[in-house]
């Protein structure tokens, strides 16, 4: 893979469908950080013209702001797949994902960062669960559900994680340049479970920094019955298929 050379060594990957309401000052907040960090959004194809506004932003933001426009919604894993692959052809060293909708503080990928930068984490974990339950505005029954859901998920996999369905991370480039991305099987909550996983069985290091996860409070919440099926079928199906697959790292080259 030959890599385009970039000047920022961080891209924050946002996924978008319907967020005319927070795309625009999202990207503002993340360019007005200390730290320079590039933005790709990806965006499939929200009628209510969410790539439009991204369109108008890139103007402002030439070099730093990317759009991907996909055919339709397609689902949250495929999104951030296609977003590692464009990252990994250029040379990011950090790969960030990152909500639109301000449930993550952009200013907690300044944490994530110096995790991995300067505290030699290879996968930072912006994490609700890590000292307590830090989740405002959620209902309770939901908190719930999230909370027990990643106590299931470090039972039935072992992994020594207390958030495993979080999706506000840092990845190392060496560490998407290893997972198999193109095997990756899950879109929704068993996605970030299955990342976190392939992660923790190559052997790479993993640390959660504490975060304070808010509630949307513009637009309409993506979240379904059927995304936590699929978490809690899904992680049985990690678990066993485990059992006959050998995690050898061999980390790709330019």
């Amino acid at each position: 893979m030959q890599s385009v050379t970039t000047t920022v060594d961080s891209v924050v990957i946002i996924p978008t469908y319907n967020e005319k309401e927070n795309v625009a000052a999202i990207i503002e907040a993340v360019f007005a950080l200390p730290r320079e960090f590039d933005i790709l959004i990806i965006d499939d194809n929200s009628p209510d013209g969410t790539a439009g506004i991204v369109k108008g932003l890139q103007a402002k933001y030439p070099a730093r702001l990317h759009l991907m426009e996909r055919a339709g919604k397609l689902g949250l894993g495929t999104a951030y797949i296609a977003g590692f692959k464009w990252a990994l052809e250029r040379s990011y060293e950090y790969i960030f994902e990152m909500d639109a909708d301000f449930s993550h503080n952009p200013a907690d990928l300044l944490k994530l960062h110096a995790a991995c930068a300067e505290q030699g984490a290879d996968l930072a974990i912006g994490s609700r669960y890590v000292t307590g339950v830090n989740v405002v505005n959620w209902p309770m029954g939901r908190v719930l559900m999230s909370f027990y859901a990643s106590r299931y998920v470090r039972i039935v996999t072992g992994m020594p994680i207390n958030d495993a369905t979080a999706g506000f991370v840092c990845y190392r480039r060496r560490v998407l340049q290893t997972l198999p991305l193109d095997d990756i099987r899950f879109k929704g909550y068993a996605f970030q479970i299955e990342m976190k996983f392939l992660a923790y069985k190559y052997g790479f290091r993993i640390v959660e920094v504490p975060i304070i996860f808010v509630n949307r409070v513009l637009g309409t919440s993506k979240m379904s019955s059927g995304i936590f099926s699929e978490g809690f079928f899904g992680v049985l199906r990690l678990k066993w298929s485990s059992f006959f697959t050998k995690y050898n790292r061999k980390e790709q080259k330019e």
